[in-house]
């Protein structure tokens, strides 16, 4: 019973995971043919480097979902034939008959918490090398209003940021003595060289203070200087935290929150997701499970209607929790596993009132 259930569990999912890609990608080449064809890129760099790294995230994007709808129906079909009847004829109870479900919701845990940790931000960092080589290298790559604060007295601006050229507009470096200012540097443009990691200010003005006051000015058309920080502090974005490990996304937040950035809720979150997410696939297998387990006269259609408004609701209450977590209303480790744990308690309550 064991493995004839463990076969179908996980058969069920990954044939089922394999449809959806071959349908998604199916779309994105529709989509992304024209860009392609524009760049003149190679079919087999395509393959490699952008759909071998792309398949990875949207299966564990999909893991919760498809292992739901997996387990709906194969378990339907089960109760549908009377298999399950049979099981419990045979002095098997309802909470053994549980124990491949768990072991294979497990099996697909382990799965997904290594892709989303260890394998998606490797392959992540590919994907976007790849869309900056081949599909965006005609394009100009920029951010704007960027804030960052290098240590505990010292404050970066710039109004834009060229990522391509290395360049930045209208730049501000301010050091700060207590609550006064004692330095401010500013340029209209700012320009980084590679070759030896020094930064071209241009229209360029200085301002100080000593510790009586005393302001000092001076400006410049040119000025050649270094600075601690790098040209990636300025790129970093919502998407750097997608292509770092776990243990180096946990640095990384350190740092930012060090530096006062306002993006380190995000990051938070998107650690949080690591987790929670392949912990949902063992809270839809078992609401799964509750929801199919029940033999009805009108097939698999009425299970499968009540699992999809469950994962629905699951979905839009994750949606919910992550704007009140972006919000600060709830701190990103509640708001991310709050549906999980909702999730939890309606599982229980149901698996406590399914036919046994």
């Amino acid at each position: 019973m064991d493995s004839y259930i463990l076969f179908k569990f996980l058969g069920s999912v990954f044939y089922s995971i394999a449809l959806l890609m071959t349908i998604i990608i199916v779309f994105d080449i529709s989509e992304n043919i024209n860009k392609f064809l524009e760049n003149n890129t190679p079919v087999w760099i395509i393959i490699s480097k952008y759909y071998f790294n792309f398949i990875p995230y949207f299966v564990n994007l999909f893991f919760p979902l498809f292992t739901f709808i997996s387990v709906i129906w194969f378990t339907s079909k089960l109760a549908g034939d009377n298999e399950l009847i049979s099981f419990f004829n045979g002095g098997i109870s309802f909470y053994r008959v549980m124990f491949p479900y768990i072991v294979g919701a497990l099996i697909l845990c382990v799965i997904s918490l290594t892709m989303a940790n260890f394998i998606i931000p490797y392959t992540n960092t590919e994907m976007y090398k790849f869309k900056e080589t081949y599909v965006y290298k005609k394009k100009i790559i920029s951010s704007s209003n960027i804030h960052f604060k290098q240590d505990a007295k010292t404050y970066v601006y710039a109004e834009r940021w060229k990522k391509k050229t290395l360049e930045g507009e209208n730049f501000t470096y301010e050091v700060f003595d207590t609550n006064t200012i004692s330095y401010k540097l500013s340029a209209s443009e700012i320009k980084y060289n590679p070759a030896n990691g020094h930064w071209l200010l241009y229209d360029f003005s200085v301002r100080s203070f000593d510790t009586n006051q005393v302001e000092t000015y001076y400006n410049g058309d040119q000025l050649d200087t270094t600075f601690k920080f790098l040209p990636e502090d300025f790129n970093k974005d919502i998407t750097v935290a997608e292509t770092m490990s776990y243990t180096q996304l946990i640095r990384f937040i350190d740092k930012e929150r060090k530096k006062g950035s306002n993006l380190v809720k995000f990051y938070q979150i998107e650690r949080q997701k690591r987790l929670a997410n392949p912990f949902s696939i063992i809270i839809m297998t078992l609401l799964g499970l509750s929801v199919a387990a029940r033999k009805t006269r009108r097939g698999v259609g009425v299970h499968i209607f009540i699992g999809l408004f469950f994962v629905f609701t699951f979905i839009f209450f994750q949606q919910v929790s992550n704007v009140f977590a972006i919000s600060e209303q709830l701190s990103p480790a509640l708001a991310t596993w709050l549906p999980n744990i909702a999730y939890m308690v309606i599982c229980i309550i149901l698996l406590r009132f399914t036919p046994k």
